[in-house]
This record gives structure tokens, C-alpha cells and sequence, in this order.
């Protein structure tokens, strides 16, 4: 597995007896992860934005055993409202992108679908550091980091289910 192949996690849950609606409204709530996250410790919104629409811009502080403590600004690249909304991590340079995350959400016969999902790259990262540092371990690299957002993306859904669910 390869940074540059762009490698992407996705997870789903159904929150049973939650209306799409009532999912939608706490997945846009930019807080939302800070509440269950190992590693994400704080995020406002910037330039007075205060809600999901494309161009918002919010800050992030993280902090990793292994990586250390950083900061990431995100910006809203897409939002279908009610539907889906896509942000893009800003890399080291402007208008270049390090990772892309995204909620989904659809109504189900039980209640609501919800998906998360994140792709890294397309631009170097903190972990693309570390890979030119020790290029053969890129696959164990990339992969133990994407166990770390495997952990990250379950606690989200974990926490919509049981703030949500029936």
C-alpha cells in the first residue's frame, strides 16, 4: 500500500429509529469528533464562519503519541444538504490537499445509513515525513495509520448510534 495511491477508508453504521434529518443535523456539527477522538483535541470554525456550506474553513489541534501535536486547517469542499458533506485538509502549501474526509448519510427502512470515509493524500503530509524517512515500511506506515482512522471513524459512528439510535 502506497501514499500516493491515494488509499481511502470508509466505514458505515445504521442508526435505527434516527431520521436522516436528525443524523444530518449532528454530523454537521463540526464538534462532533472532538467528543470521542484519540487524537483530535479542538476545532473552531475560522473567518466567522459558523455552519457547513463550501468554502467554510475550520482549524483542527491533534495530538498523536507517535506523530506529536499539530494543527490542520479544513476546508468544506462539497455539501449536498441533508445528504453529504466533503472536507479537504489543507497540506503544506495553499490549494494543495493531504487527506479528504466525508459523512454521508441516506434514509433506510430501520432509520438512517451513515458512512464516513477519508482518503489520504493527494498532496504530502506529516506521514509522508516519516515515509521518505523509511521508505521500506511505507505499506506498514500507511497502514498504521489508516487503523488510526479506522478507531477515529468508529468512535464517530459510535457516538451518533448512541446518541441517536433506538
Amino acid at each position: 500500500m502506497r501514499y500516493s495511491d491515494g488509499p481511502t477508508l470508509e466505514l458505515s453504521t445504521v442508526v435505527e429509529g434516527a431520521t436522516p434529518e436528525q443524523v444530518w443535523d449532528l454530523i454537521t456539527d463540526i464538534t462532533l469528533p472532538v467528543k470521542v477522538s484519540p487524537e483530535l483535541q479542538s476545532v473552531e470554525w475560522l473567518d466567522g464562519a459558523d455552519a457547513v456550506v463550501p468554502g467554510a474553513r475550520f482549524v483542527g489541534s491533534n495530538v498523536n503519541p507517535a506523530l506529536g501535536s499539530w494543527s490542520t486547517t479544513a476546508v468544506v469542499a462539497e455539501v449536498d444538504p441533508g445528504r453529504r458533506w466533503v472536507w479537504n485538509i489543507e497540506g503544506f502549501e495553499p490549494g494543495h490537499v493531504m487527506a479528504t474526509w466525508a459523512f454521508e448519510v441516506e434514509p433506510s427502512s430501520k432509520g438512517a445509513v451513515l458512512r464516513q470515509w477519508a482518503r489520504m493524500g493527494p498532496s504530502p503530509s506529516g506521514l509522508s515525513i516519516a515515509i521518505s524517512r523509511m521508505p521500506e515500511k511505507e505499506a506498514r506506515i500507511v497502514s498504521r495509520r489508516l487503523e488510526e482512522w479506522r478507531v477515529g471513524i468508529q468512535a464517530n459512528l459510535d457516538y451518533v448510534n448512541r446518541t441517536l439510535g433506538g
